[in-house]
């Protein structure tokens, strides 16, 4: 039997679709690195599961995370949003998707892409760690602390070094699958 990291074992399928197919893999495609983004920081406190059961009414609820609506959404649709089931209802975390869209845009008109801009953090190379338990992989690191605090100087929210470092994981930044694991 195949093994996996102990986060992505005997649980749902769907975590174990998103572990054996996202999880680690490098992600360069700016929609989709901001779509992470606005999920990491909607996850802050909750399980990723939640999340990713949510994932597509995500997308519906915010254009499929066009930045350019999300950042023109009126107090109007920030109210209905929190009035949508199928999203985590939280009135600062919809908010701050407002904002991010806001300064995802600054960030593309500056740098051209997202996928420039935040690969910087590592270099343009994924960090591959060699850990041998789950218990072993840090929750922050200096390159996690790095973008939190240029994201934040940058007006982001709810990118602090915890959500910076699942970030970072989750699109191929750091790919920390511990080494006895099918993905390592």
């Amino acid at each position: 039997m195949a093994r996996r990291c102990e986060w992505a074992t005997g649980v749902d399928s769907l975590y174990i679709d998103y572990h054996d197919k996202e999880w680690g893999i490098p992600l360069h495609d700016d929609r989709k690195l901001f779509e992470m983004l606005i999920l990491e920081g909607a996850q802050a406190g909750l399980s990723w599961i939640t999340i990713l059961k949510k994932r597509e009414n995500y997308r519906q609820a915010f254009d499929q995370f066009d930045a350019e609506k999300i950042a023109s959404y009126t107090e109007r649709k920030c109210i209905s949003l929190q009035n949508d089931p199928g999203i985590v209802r939280n009135k600062l975390k919809i908010n701050a998707a407002v904002v991010n869209a806001k300064c995802y845009l600054d960030v593309l008109e500056e740098y051209q892409s997202f996928n420039a801009y935040i690969w910087q953090f590592v270099d343009g190379e994924p960090i591959k760690n060699h850990w041998v338990s789950m218990q072993d992989i840090p929750t922050t690191t200096e390159q996690s602390d790095a973008m939190s605090k240029a994201l934040k100087k940058r007006g982001f929210k709810f990118v602090g070094p915890t959500i910076c470092y699942a970030f970072m994981q989750a699109t191929g930044m750091v790919n920390d699958h511990t080494t006895d694991c099918i993905c390592y």
